[in-house]
């Protein structure tokens, strides 16, 4: 029976206490329900699993509070072990899911609020590996890198085992001899025991845990080449029929390969270390006009921090003081530096060129823009690929049925060929090619590469299901303002009607927009400033979404928005008709001022909003790609059609609301088509969740960010085809590797099992299909946007 501990979120009173506890006893398998309103919480007795008490809880109108929690897992060594962890994590009380990664030897659970750190980590060792929460930020960065595992152990181990093959190498030169059977087996024996010893440690534990891995398959297959010949030597066999050297050398390979196979994985993670590279230890403050050196860690929000030109900015901050240009490549990808002035954003990491700044810190610790990325990229290498499933499914029962066909193989052979020699070293065969190494690290390597790479060029892609479904893309939208314009509109034209003043309509439309940070209210205050002309005082302002907005000013009330806020108001545009028409044919935006009490217009505002250089490469990249490009906006079809003209995208769809846009795109899904929403405003948060692929623009809104699946770190839309490039390429990468891991066992075992291959050869072919496999992935690393 187990018990379960859960928070509880939204009751307000005894009733709902008591409400909630008659729902969980009705539950299956519950023995008893205690709810403490003044605890929030709620405890569960008997064999009810977290999944069917959290929905009975929602059900009930209430909700359960979870949290990520992260753990290190060391001692796996193949895709079963990973498997065997996510089932010790998924069976601890409060649990609801888990998620282990061989690659990054990392747990992902997902827990109720309150759950035990230590109980998961019980769990773990329990199964037979160790596991540990990982250090805080500053004790990280203090900590020394993971180093590669030593060498000298697989040095040691060919050194003892080159004399023992030494005379199948002298055989095929026609000279025939063989080191006695004491020294064969004094060379075997440290190997065998002692450099060995790894392999029989892991594979009890996984014994007496009920599983297997790959380690029992090596102790299990070596001890039986090595019981073998210590039997023939102690019973005076020759020594050409000891076979030592195929114990000897398949633990010599499998050292080998696994340490070649922690060279490479580490490769995979060089986009991790170069981010953590960036963050300075220490940073310059100002207090009292006094400069100090202080630990990063000291330094608060609202700090002035000194940077000096070539030093890294130490925390993200606003410029106060000084001017200078900023490299920030290793952040957005930008290969040129990016100037700075007064009231300029600096991202932490960056470093400044040239010019002294001084600047008031924004944000600090793991809120900064830096710890962001590198969480962002972290979680996204951790996490599982929807595709992994069947890898899972396939190593919960790989290693017992790996037992399965030696056992058959050795009876086979011992029944049909009358030897029992033959029948063990076949039966070690079979044990010791099979690997579910290169099944478990097929995937998570590749992704690891895949997203590492992006990251470093500006691309930021949240989690393995966004890279999974971005290969499949075949339609994206995108928003115009702000993603293939610049999104900073001018006012072109202020057209007062027959009878009015410009000045006066521009004078109206400024007052109404005072305070708003809109782009277009934006540009209407900025010309009215440049015209010196003083925005007449308004009030009760409304904005009116999608539409525009209204005030007061005067004695009157005004309606300044776009031609839907007219007609649904009534207003006559029939003078202005023309004027307006003729702006939104060279593709400008129109905004139109009207008074309320005679719906008479007053004037016609035109805004021009250039499109980005980049913008139509962009498209003509995605259409390379055999994608099609949409655009969606909320601004007038002469505007709109305009802008996509040039940019050479055929279909748009324009004056659409801002709460309409998420529905056109689940149109364009219902089409067949897999589609991408790519955006950078609030208003396009629900379209961005409502595609099957998000993409954000890191210039953008942080809802649209947190919305997204991926995150371009600079406005520039040519990084969305490389987005779905690399989504395709890592994809592709995925593949390969599954389909070289499962042909090789599929292959491997049944010519092992027929006798065509020694377990020397075996053993290499299982030491080495892991390296091979984490080295096709790193072949990532040289994907470069555009290519």
């Amino acid at each position: 029976m187990n018990t379960l501990s859960v928070g509880i979120h939204g009751m307000t009173c005894a009733s709902c206490s008591a409400r909630l506890e008659k729902v969980l006893r009705q539950l299956p398998g519950v023995t008893d329900a205690t709810v403490n309103l003044a605890t929030e919480t709620a405890t569960v007795s008997g064999e009810a699993e977290l999944a069917a008490v959290m929905q009975a809880i929602e059900r009930a109108g209430f909700s359960v509070p979870m949290e990520t929690l992260t753990l290190g897992i060391s001692g796996m060594t193949c895709a079963s072990c990973s498997t065997r962890v996510e089932k010790a994590l998924t069976k601890v009380p409060g649990v609801l899911e888990a998620s282990v990664n061989l690659a990054t030897e990392t747990a992902a659970v997902k827990v109720a609020l309150g759950t035990s750190a230590a109980a998961l980590i019980a769990a773990v060792e329990r199964a037979g590996y160790g596991a540990q929460l990982p250090l805080p930020s500053a004790a990280a960065e203090a900590a020394p890198r993971r180093a590669l595992p030593d060498g000298w152990p697989v040095a040691l181990a060919l050194v003892l085992s080159l004399p023992l093959v030494a005379p199948m190498f002298a055989s095929l030169a026609g000279a025939h001899w063989m080191l006695p059977g004491w020294l064969q087996w004094l060379l075997a024996t440290p190997v065998q025991f002692w450099l060995g010893a790894r392999f029989y440690r892991a594979g009890w534990k996984a014994l007496i845990a009920g599983s297997g891995n790959m380690d029992l398959l090596v102790a299990v297959g070596t001890s039986a080449a090595y019981g073998l010949s210590l039997y023939l030597l102690l019973t005076g066999a020759d020594p050409m029929h000891l076979y030592f050297e195929a114990a000897a050398v398949v633990i010599s390979l499998v050292l080998l390969g696994k340490w070649l196979e922690a060279r490479a994985k580490r490769q995979t993670t060089e986009a991790i270390r170069a981010l953590q590279a960036l963050r300075p230890v220490t940073a310059r403050v100002r207090h009292d006009g006094v400069d100090r050196d202080l630990p990063i860690d000291a330094v608060r929000v609202g700090d002035l921090v000194v940077i000096r030109p070539g030093e890294r900015v130490p925390v993200d901050a606003e410029v106060v003081e000084g001017t200078s240009q900023v490299d920030e490549s290793m952040l957005t990808g930008e290969s040129l530096p990016v100037d700075k002035q007064a009231g300029a954003a600096l991202t932490g990491g960056a470093i400044n060129a040239h010019g002294v700044l001084v600047a008031r810190t924004t944000a600090v610790g793991t809120e900064t823009t830096l710890a962001r990325i590198i969480r962002l990229v972290e979680d996204a290498q951790a996490a599982k690929a929807p595709i992994q499933r069947l890898v899972d499914r396939v190593s919960a029962v790989f290693v017992p049925v790996v037992m399965a066909i030696a056992l058959v193989t050795f009876i086979a052979w011992w029944a049909f060929g009358g030897a029992i020699e033959p029948a063990i070293l076949n039966a070690v065969s079979v044990l010791v090619i099979a690997c579910p190494c290169a099944l478990g690290l097929a995937t998570p390597t590749a992704i690891m590469a895949g997203t590492g790479v992006a990251a470093r060029h500006g691309i930021l892609i949240k989690d393995a299901q966004a890279l999974e479904l971005a290969h499949r893309v075949r339609t994206v939208v995108f928003d115009k303002t702000g993603t293939l314009t610049d999104g900073k509109p001018h006012l072109v034209a202020c057209v007062a009607a027959d009878g009015g003043d410009r000045d006066d309509v521009l004078a109206i439309a400024a007052g109404l927009q005072a305070g708003s940070e809109h782009p277009l209210a934006r540009a209407v205050i900025t010309a009215a400033r440049e015209a010196t002309l003083a925005p007449v005082a308004a009030r009760a302002q409304q904005a009116l979404p999608g539409r525009g907005l209204s005030g007061e000013a005067g004695a009157d009330t005004y309606w300044l928005g776009n031609r839907r806020l007219m007609q649904e108001n009534g207003v006559d545009t029939a003078p202005l008709d023309a004027v307006a028409a003729e702006q939104e044919a060279s593709g400008r935006t129109v905004s139109w001022l009207a008074r309320a009490h005679d719906r008479h217009a007053l004037g016609v505002l035109a805004f021009g909003d250039a499109v980005k250089p980049t913008a139509a490469t962009a498209v003509a990249h995605l259409e390379a790609q055999g994608i099609t490009s949409v655009m969606l906006s909320g601004d007038n079809r002469g505007a709109a059609h305009a802008a996509a003209h040039t940019l050479g995208i055929d279909r748009v769809l324009a004056e659409v609301l801002p709460a309409d846009k998420a529905a056109h795109v689940v149109a364009l899904k219902a089409g067949g088509d897999t589609v991408a929403m790519v955006g950078d405003g609030v208003n396009d948060a629900p379209a961005l969740a409502a595609a099957d692929v998000g993409i954000a623009m890191a210039s953008g809104s942080d809802v649209a960010l947190h919305t997204a699946g991926i995150t371009l770190m600079r406005g520039d839309p040519a990084l969305v085809a490389d987005a779905i490039d690399i989504s395709r390429r890592t994809y592709g990468k995925i593949r390969q590797n599954l389909f070289w891991a499962f042909f090789y066992n599929v292959v491997g075992i049944p010519l092992a099992a027929l006798g065509l291959l020694s377990p020397v050869i075996a053993g290499a072919a299982m030491a080495f299909s892991s390296v091979s496999v984490v080295t096709n992935a790193l072949t990532l690393k040289r994907w470069r946007p555009g290519g």
